[in-house]
């Protein structure tokens, strides 16, 4: 992560959303941020960013943005750089840390501050339900 510059962050992350939902997705190169993008848009999300996502507080909430030069693509491994309409911002709700395997079957409650507000924080599930478990997730919250 980058620092905080101006109230800004640019982090080596992507965003997606829904129903106006924002998770930001975490984890080291190679970890599966744009597959796992890739995946949520195929079951509805929209894409905020890939790559690269800017992070600035507001109204003590948290938006994400695109930086303009890549604004509209993701990288799809193996295939190349797709074009990709994204959406200019969201509020983001939740982060999700590919970094971080969840070996918990109901995990704990986690949390990360980013720029002084608290979000969730969700580690990769080992689950073949992942990208609907989390797009539902981001849709109805969680129960406990």
């Amino acid at each position: 992560m980058e620092p905080d510059i101006g109230g800004k962050l640019n982090i080596h992350a992507n965003c997606v959303a829904i129903a106006g939902r924002g998770l930001l997705i975490t984890g080291p190169s190679g970890s599966g941020k744009s597959t796992l993008s890739l995946e949520m848009m195929a079951l509805g999300a929209a894409l905020v960013a890939d790559d690269r996502t800017i992070v600035q507080a507001q109204d003590q909430t948290l938006i994400a943005t695109c930086p303009p030069a890549l604004n509209n693509m993701i990288e799809a491994r193996g295939i190349g750089i797709l074009k990709a309409q994204n959406l200019e911002s969201c509020k983001i709700c939740a982060v999700l840390d590919l970094g971080q395997t969840e070996t918990l079957r109901l995990p704990l409650h986690r949390s990360v501050i980013l720029l002084g507000i608290s979000l969730p924080l969700l580690h990769k599930p080992q689950t073949g339900h992942f990208a609907a478990a989390i797009l539902h997730y981001l849709r109805q919250e969680r129960v406990s």
